[in-house]
C-alpha cells in the first residue's frame, strides 16, 4: 500500500481529472511581502529566513525560464508533460492586478501549463485579484489559491509576526467561493505556544469553512531567523518525528475525504536547517505517517488534552 491508499492527494486528484500526471513547477517572481516592505510590519514571521530575501539584490530569473528548469528536470523524474505554474515565493497577489495578470498570463501562454497555483497571504487577495483568478478558471484553467494561515489562533499568529489573524482569512475564503474558486489552507504544526491540540482544532476551524485542500507541514528552525535566536536560547522546542507523525496521521482522520492533501509534510534546505534535523529526510516522514494509517491494530494516539480557548 501507499500513502494515497489512505490519503487523498493532489498528485492522485489531477491524475484522475486530467487522465495523466501533472505536476506543479515552483516559480520565484520576485514578489515581497507587507509583513516585511513596512506595509504591515518590518522583518516577516519569526519564523522567515530573511537572509534569504533582498529587496535591492533578489532578482530572479525570468517566468518563462524557471518554467524550462523545472520542466526538465520532471520530465526526467516522472515523464510528466502539462504542468500547474505555482508562484510560490513570498507573497504572489501582492502587486497591481494588471502586472499580476501579465505575470500569470505569461505563465499560461505556454503549451503545456493548464493552470495556475498561486501562493499568498489571507490580507493580500483584494477583489480585483480574485476577479483576476477566476476569470481564468472560467476559462478552464485550473487555479487553486494557497492561503498561508499557519494557525487559526490570532495569539499564535501576534505571537510569530505574522500581520494578520482569523477574520482575514475566514473573509478570503468566503470571497474565493463566492467566485468558485478552490482554496488550499497551510498550517504548520509545532508554532511555539501550541499543541497538537491547537493544530487539530486550527483544523476544525479551517473544515468548518469549506476548504478544498490543504498543506500541513511542522515548523522549522532555519539560520537567521527570530525563531532560531528562540531555539539556541533554549526557548522554543521542536517537536520529534513521532509527535509530527501522530499528529499528521489524526489529521488525516479528522478530515474530510472530500478535502484534498497537497502536502502531508516539509523539508528546508539542509545548509539552512538548523531543527529539528529529520526534516531533512521526507520520504521518511511519509513512509512513517503511512505507516500509522495502515496499522488498524493500534488505535491511533489521541493528543493529551489541552485547555484552549475558541
Amino acid at each position: 500500500m501507499t500513502l494515497a491508499d489512505h490519503v487523498p492527494t493532489f498528485g492522485q486528484y489531477l491524475l484522475r481529472k486530467y487522465g495523466h500526471r501533472v505536476h506543479k513547477l515552483a516559480i520565484d517572481a520576485g514578489f515581497t511581502c507587507p509583513n516585511r516592505d513596512g506595509s504591515k510590519g518590518r522583518g516577516g514571521c519569526t519564523f522567515c529566513n530573511n537572509a534569504s530575501f533582498s529587496p535591492n539584490g533578489r532578482r530572479p530569473p525570468p517566468v518563462a525560464t524557471q518554467l524550462q528548469a523545472g520542466r526538465e528536470v520532471i520530465r526526467k523524474r516522472t515523464g510528466a508533460r502539462r504542468y500547474l505554474a505555482y508562484f510560490q515565493a513570498y507573497t504572489n497577489t501582492y502587486a497591481d492586478p494588471t502586472a499580476l495578470e501579465r505575470m500569470y498570463t505569461g505563465a499560461l501562454d505556454e503549451p503545456d501549463v493548464i493552470g495556475l497555483s498561486v501562493g499568498t497571504r489571507p490580507d493580500c487577495v483584494p477583489e480585483p485579484v480574485l476577479d483576476l483568478l477566476s476569470g481564468y478558471r472560467d476559462r478552464g484553467y485550473e487555479v487553486w489559491l494557497e492561503l498561508g494561515l499557519q494557525s487559526a489562533f490570532d495569539t499564535t499568529l501576534e505571537r510569530v509576526n505574522r500581520g494578520h489573524g482569523w477574520a482575514e482569512y475566514e473573509q478570503a475564503v468566503r470571497s474565493a467561493h463566492a467566485r468558485g474558486l478552490p482554496v488550499c489552507t497551510h498550517l504548520i504544526a509545532g508554532l511555539p505556544g501550541e499543541t497538537a491540540g491547537h493544530s487539530l482544532r486550527s483544523l476544525a476551524r479551517v473544515v468548518d469553512l469549506g476548504v478544498e485542500g490543504l498543506k500541513l507541514h511542522p515548523l522549522h528552525v532555519v539560520r537567521n531567523t527570530r525563531l532560531a535566536r528562540t531555539w539556541r536560547d533554549g526557548q522554543y522546542r521542536p517537536w520529534t518525528q513521532d509527535e509530527y507523525v501522530d499528529l499528521a496521521a489524526e489529521v488525516v482522520r479528522r478530515t474530510p475525504s472530500s478535502v484534498i492533501f497537497h502536502r502531508l509534510t516539509g523539508t528546508a534546505p539542509e545548509p539552512v536547517l538548523l531543527a529539528p534535523l529529520w526534516c531533512r529526510r521526507k520520504w521518511t516522514v511519509l513512509n512513517a505517517i503511512e505507516a500509522r494509517l495502515a496499522d488498524s491494530w493500534i488505535p491511533a494516539r489521541q493528543p493529551p488534552p489541552d485547555t484552549i480557548g475558541p
